[in-house]
C-alpha cells in the first residue's frame, strides 16, 4: 500500500506485550531509497528515549487504527543498543542493531533487503550474511531533514520536498511529494526517485531529470485522496515512463520500487 509519510508520524508501535511508543520520522538510505529504520519515541518506561525499529520487525500495519504491530517485546527494545538521533547513524551501529535482533545486514545482498526483496521475508529463516562488510560509509538520511530540500528541474527550480510516499510492503520511498507553490500556488506533484539525476546533500537540493513544464503539468497529487493505481497510470503516462508494475523482472522492485 502506498501512503503519505505524513500519516506515519504519531503512529503507535505495539510490541507483543504492550505499547512501545510513537513514530517520529524514519531513516532511508540515499542509494536505493529503502526505509531502514523508524525512529520511535519510546514510552515512559524507557524514559522517553528514542529507539530505532526496523521494518523487518513489523508484522502488521493498520493505517486506520494508526498502529503497527512488531514481533518484539518491550524488554528487547529497552535493552537494544542506544542511539543518539542528533548524530549520524554509523554503519557499525546498524551492524550492532542487526546482530542484537538477529537480522541480516540489508547491505549484504543484491536486493532491497539484502538476500530478499521484502523486509517480511528478511524476518524468515534466511541465514545471516556474516561476511557482509561492516566498514564503509553509512548512507542513511533523516526524512525530517530532507523535507524542505529544493527541487530543481533540468531548466530551473520547481519547488521543494514536502513529504514522501512510502510503500509499506517493500518499505521504500516510492515517490517524493513536491510542493510547487514556489511557482504554482498550492499544487503538489509526485516524482519517483528513479527520475532524479542526483541529490546534493551538502546544498540540500534535489535535481530531477525532468523539465519544469512536465512537472508543472503533471497530475496533481492530493493528500486527501488515496493514491490509486489509476493515478499512477496517469502519472507514468504523463512522463512517458513504463510503469514499474508491468515489468516481469522482480529484481527491479528492489530499486526504489520502480
Amino acid at each position: 500500500m502506498l501512503t503519505n509519510s505524513a500519516f506515519l508520524k504519531g503512529l503507535v508501535i505495539q510490541a507483543t506485550d504492550g505499547e512501545l511508543g510513537k513514530v517520529e520520522e524514519f531513516y532511508f538510505d540515499d542509494e536505493i531509497w529503502g526505509i531502514r529504520h523508524l525512529v520511535v519515541r519510546a514510552g515512559s518506561w524507557f524514559s522517553g528515549r528514542q529507539v530505532l525499529i526496523s521494518p523487518i520487525s513489523i508484522t502488521s500495519v493498520d493505517w486506520a487504527a494508526k498502529q503497527f504491530r512488531v514481533n518484539l517485546t518491550t524488554k528487547q527494545v529497552e535493552n537494544s543498543p542506544g542511539i543518539d538521533t542528533d548524530q549520524p547513524v554509523s554503519r557499525q551501529h546498524e551492524a550492532d542493531l542487526s546482530t542484537y535482533y538477529g537480522y541480516n545486514y540489508y547491505w549484504g545482498g543484491p536486493y532491497l533487503w539484502g538476500p530478499v526483496y521484502r523486509p517480511a521475508d528478511a524476518a524468515a529463516t534466511y541465514p545471516r550474511v556474516e561476511d557482509a562488510k561492516v566498514s564503509g560509509d553509512c548512507h542513511l538520511r533523516s526524512s525530517a531533514s530532507v523535507r524542505g530540500y529544493h527541487v530543481d528541474a533540468k531548466d530551473g527550480e520547481i519547488g521543494h520536498v514536502d513529504g514522501f510516499i512510502i510503500d509499506d510492503e517493500f518499505w521504500n520511498v516510492a515517490y517524493i511529494d513536491v510542493a510547487t507553490r514556489n511557482w504554482l500556488p498550492g499544487k503538489h506533484v509526485l516524482v519517483s526517485p528513479a527520475w532524479i539525476d542526483r541529490v546534493s546533500w551538502t546544498d540540500s537540493k534535489i535535481y530531477a531529470g525532468l523539465y519544469r513544464d512536465a512537472i508543472e503539468k503533471a497530475p496533481e497529487y492530493l493528500l486527501s485522496r488515496p493514491l490509486t493505481r489509476e493515478y499512477e497510470n496517469r502519472l507514468y503516462f504523463h512522463y512517458g515512463r513504463p510503469p514499474y508494475w508491468i515489468r516481469e523482472d522482480e529484481s527491479s522492485l528492489s530499486l526504489t520500487g520502480v
